[in-house]
């Protein structure tokens, strides 16, 4: 069975820094286009930073300077360290694991920065 497991949420300041995780298992992880999404109440899903292995990461603008993806294909593991977090950061977050068109999802975890 495929399992995507995101760890690493919680509440911060404005400013602060969160470490997102995501432990794959069932997939041949490093084949995997891997990804990051968020969704904020009401609104829509948004990807957020994207990478596959050996190549270059891509970011939604809104973030880009301030979070860095990364994989660890030993671990199956992917990153996502979000740096100078802001209050528009408020979402959950879900792992994404994409293969030829196929998509897996994490349960999500919720990150929420404080005002």
């Amino acid at each position: 069975q495929v399992q995507l497991v995101e760890s690493g949420g919680g509440l911060v300041q404005p400013g602060g820094s969160l470490r997102l995780s995501c432990a794959a298992s069932g997939i041949a992880f490093s084949v995997y286009h891997m990804g990051w999404y968020r969704q904020a109440p009401g609104k829509q899903r948004e990807l957020v930073a994207s990478m596959s292995s050996g190549s270059s990461p891509n970011y939604a603008a809104s973030v880009e300077g301030r979070f860095t993806i990364s994989r660890d294909n030993a671990k199956s593991t992917v990153y996502l360290q979000m740096n100078s977090l802001k209050p528009d950061d408020t979402a959950a977050y879900y792992c994404n694991a994409q293969w030829i068109g196929r998509q897996y999802w994490g349960q999500g975890t919720q990150v929420t920065i404080s005002s």
